[in-house]
């Protein structure tokens, strides 16, 4: 499991001043992916246009390269700005975007500016199934929150 006080001192200290949203993504994904081996694809997905997520920093093998907001879990997290979509079986979410055959179940946080703005999401996969829970959806929106909460779009 993952020590969140340890990660959150990690995060901040690396962090302190940053307001660059592309150095924060790229920072976070390799703090959050090496805190667990549950972590089998830490990244981001960044909004490039209305209605369209592209890529961003991660850690991992490849991702999808874009993702409309109409498809998927993180395309449903974007739309819908829901603070967490925990998914325990993706083969069971309808719209399920199979970027790797070895992803089991998924957590996916939307991230906001300053303004409250959506302008990307955290998308954590893993190779276990139902290998996410409430306390890692709390925590890590936490760390987006307080993170992010001082850039601008």
């Amino acid at each position: 499991m993952t020590d969140y006080e340890g990660l959150r001192a990690r995060i901040l200290a690396l962090t302190d001043d940053e307001t660059d949203a592309i150095a924060l993504m790229a920072t976070l994904a390799c703090e959050i992916h090496h805190s667990d081996d549950r972590f089998d694809w830490t990244g981001f997905y960044r909004v490039s246009e209305p209605g369209l997520l592209k890529i961003g920093p991660y850690q991992g093998g490849h991702g999808c390269l874009v993702i409309p907001f109409e498809r998927g879990v993180c395309g449903a997290c974007a739309r819908t700005g829901e603070v967490l979509q925990l998914v325990p079986d993706v083969e069971a979410f309808e719209g399920h975007i199979a970027c790797s055959s070895s992803t089991r179940s998924e957590l996916v946080l939307p991230v906001r500016d300053a303004q409250g703005a959506i302008i990307g999401v955290l998308d954590i996969d893993s190779d276990q199934p139902d290998a996410f829970t409430e306390q890692d959806a709390a925590e890590l929106a936490g760390i987006l929150r307080e993170v992010f909460g001082k850039t601008a779009a």
